[in-house]
């Protein structure tokens, strides 16, 4: 199934009032590249782990209240976004489990089916570099270049608001592509001293 048929899918189930259904579908076609956008954001399986569990906990409970003035995908990484930050504040708030035997056996699903590469130390000399950046650029990192999200998306993300204004949106995404080319300058400059880009054309 593609994500737009699945996101279509999981929009009929809230229209008809499933939202179990909906948590359902949306942890199962999401959750894998959620938990990755996690393991870039916190820089590691256990802390990504704890993160992704609160951010299915607030799907499954939040999904009754949802507006839909973004897909739920963009909400999903919106609701991972506010997650890691708490979790960053309350670092003694600990517990992968979220005490719903359903839930916890979605959070596990979408472990173990992302990518390894985001899973393993393949790009250690990576992931150390974007752990240098401040956590508001890392995220904009991940959801523009690993997941491919258009820039109102990312606005929506970045802004915390699940139905800002178009006028704001518009606003948020042209400082943030502003905002992206610095962060690739800086990358590249970065990379080039770490020599992680030696002997590239």
């Amino acid at each position: 199934m593609s994500a737009k048929d699945g996101e279509s899918e999981i929009q009929e189930l809230l229209r008809v009032r499933d939202f179990e259904g909906a948590a359902t579908g949306a942890l199962r076609l999401y959750g894998p590249e959620v938990y990755g956008f996690l393991v870039n954001l916190t820089g590691g399986e256990p802390d990504a782990a704890e993160v992704f569990s609160q951010t299915a906990e607030d799907l499954w409970r939040g999904l009754a209240s949802f507006r839909g003035h973004c897909t739920v995908r963009t909400w999903l990484y919106l609701l991972a976004r506010h997650a890691a930050g708490r979790y960053r504040r309350s670092p003694w708030n600990r517990g992968a489990r979220t005490g719903e035997s359903k839930l916890d056996a979605l959070v596990a699903e979408g472990r173990s089916r992302t990518s390894p590469w985001l899973r393993t130390d393949v790009k250690n000399k990576w992931r150390a570099l974007r752990e240098t950046l401040d956590p508001d650029d890392r995220v904009l990192l991940v959801l523009r270049v690993d997941r491919d999200l258009q820039w109102n998306e990312v606005a929506r993300v970045m802004l915390g608001d699940e139905a800002p204004s178009d006028g704001d949106v518009a606003r948020e995404a042209a400082r943030l592509r502003k905002r992206f080319q610095l962060l690739k300058e800086d990358l590249k400059r970065r990379a080039k001293d770490a020599g992680l880009m030696d002997g590239e054309p």
